[in-house]
This record gives C-alpha cells, structure tokens and sequence, in this order.
C-alpha cells in the first residue's frame, strides 16, 4: 500500500460522519435485518425451495441497471467468482427458507449477527494460524452469544435444532465467502464480482427453482410476492450497493458497524409485525454476540 493510499484509509476511517453517511451507514444492516421478515412472509406462498431463485434474479437484475456492476473483469477472475456464487449465494441464501420452516425469522436474523465471528474463524483456518489476542477474545465472546442464542431454540426438540443447524452451516458458508470475496472485490471492485456471482447464482438455482414452481401448492398472494420483490431489489442487490458506496467514503472498518443493526431490526420485526416469541436469554445472546463482534473489529481495526 503506497503512503498516498495508506494516507486517504486514515482520513476516511477518521474524519466526522456526514448526513449522507449515516443515511448509507442505516440503510444495509436495515435491509439485511428485514430480510428474514421477508422470507417468513414469502413462505406463505412460495415453497422454501423458490425463494432463493426469485430473491436471487430479483438482485441480478436491479445490479444490471448499475453502470459499475457492469464493469468488465479479467476471464481469468471468473473462477473464483463462480466459487463466490455458490459459497456467497446460492448455498447459504437458500439454507434460510429452509430453516425457517423451523426456527423464527427473529431467531436467524439474530444468529446472522455472528457472521464477523465466522469470517474471523474461517481466516484463521486459512491462514493456519491463531488470530491475535484481541480477536480471540471477541470470538469467545461472540461464541458464547451464539449459544445463548440457539438454546432456547434447540430445548424445543429436534425439529427446532435441525433449523439452528442449518443456519450455521450457512454462516460457517459465509464466513468463506466473504474470504474469498474481499480480495477479488479489492482488485475488480464490489459490484461487478457481486453482480457476476450472481448471474452465477441465478444458473445453479435454476433447476431448483423450476422443480419448486412445478410443485408449488401454496396459495398465491400479492403481499408474500412483493416481499420477494423487496427480498431481491433490496437485500440482494442495493443494500449491497449502499454497502460498497459506505466503505468508500468512511472505510470498511467502520462501515461493517452496519452488521450490527441486523439482530435488532429482525428481533423487532418478528416480535411486533410476525408475533413472534422470543426468550429472553436468546436476547441476551444477540447482545453478547454483537458485543463479540465489536470487540472482534476494533482489534482488527487496530492491528490493520
């Protein structure tokens, strides 16, 4: 890194949010948070096996209207972007549907707040070394939040533990995506790895979304299309994009903070709109793991 790079990274993860940073700095934890409220609605009248698909072509085409998804990337990149689209998308996006026909939306969107935690973990693996003191630390904590999290849930039988169980191998799914995805995304940019992975995405969940539709016995409403619509427009495609424009402007650092409004807003939204219970230690838990994830990136931050 040159010192005039090195120079501008300080001064972006230093100098005082703007309005339009803190709008950016909303939107994508907002929208990430949302989206397990989307997929419990989207199931009363899509089968598990069709979210995924309509969520996923939904995104892609939002990113085709971005001129910078569209940017052009090296043959010899498509590879590892081809990996990114199952790793990324297609495997772990279509888990969720899956387990939540077992565990509540607040519940999953609680449990993705330990995502860092997996990136962290995953990395190290990779790198087959421990991370530093202060990282561990954050993913001991954050670790104890994820069990907190999943008790409750797993006490009420095998059926609830099936669904905590794919949620994590979901983020354990993340967590090497995410290895895999910054590296190619520093060299050729976000939203043009994004929006390949997910042209990518859309070709392997093809023929399962063709088998769901085929039998699909649910009843079609307009109110679980539109939160397919929402699903894929804003999850999918322009939480991402907001994403990529916050770390720009104030550095990935302090844009990740963004993650940690996802248990939040999924807790709330299953609570007050899907009435959903939630027990109190799987509360704390979402604290802890949060709590696990700040401690685990301002030691990243410091070590950078």
């Amino acid at each position: 890194m040159s010192n005039e790079t090195a120079a501008r990274r300080v001064a972006s993860e230093s100098a005082p949010l703007q309005p339009l940073d803190w709008l950016l700095l909303v939107i994508p934890g907002t929208v990430w948070g949302s989206s397990f409220y989307f997929i419990a609605i989207g199931l009363d009248s899509f089968a598990p096996g069709l979210i995924t698909p309509m969520r996923v072509i939904f995104g892609c085409l939002t990113l085709s209207f971005i001129p910078k998804a569209r940017a052009k990337v090296p043959r010899a990149a498509w590879r590892n972007i081809a990996l990114l689209g199952v790793v990324w998308l297609a495997a772990p996006l279509t888990v969720f549907p899956f387990a939540e026909q077992h565990v509540s939306s607040s519940v999953t969107g609680m449990l993705n707040g330990a995502t860092p935690l997996f990136v962290a973990m995953v990395a190290s693996v990779i790198a087959r070394r421990l991370p530093p003191r202060g990282q561990m630390l954050g993913i001991a904590i954050g670790f104890v939040g994820v069990v907190l999290i999943a008790l409750p849930t797993v006490s009420e039988g095998s059926s609830s533990s099936f669904g905590v169980a794919l949620i994590v191998i979901a983020l354990v799914l993340y967590g090497f995506a995410l290895n895999i995805a910054s590296p190619l995304q520093q060299r050729y940019g976000a939203l043009p790895v994004l929006w390949r992975a997910e042209i990518v995405a859309v070709i392997v969940l093809l023929p399962l979304g063709i088998y769901s539709l085929i039998n699909n016995d649910r009843p079609f409403l307009w109110g679980p299309f539109a939160a397919m619509i929402a699903l894929g427009v804003l999850g999918t495609a322009l939480a991402h994009y907001a994403m990529v424009m916050l770390a720009g402007r104030i550095g990935s650092t302090r844009a990740a903070a963004s993650l940690y409004l996802m248990p939040a807003v999924s807790l709330a939204l299953g609570v007050f709109l899907n009435n959903e219970d939630v027990a109190p230690l799987a509360i704390v838990g979402s604290l802890t793991a949060v709590g696990g994830a700040w401690v685990l990136s301002r030691s990243r931050a410091r070590s950078e």
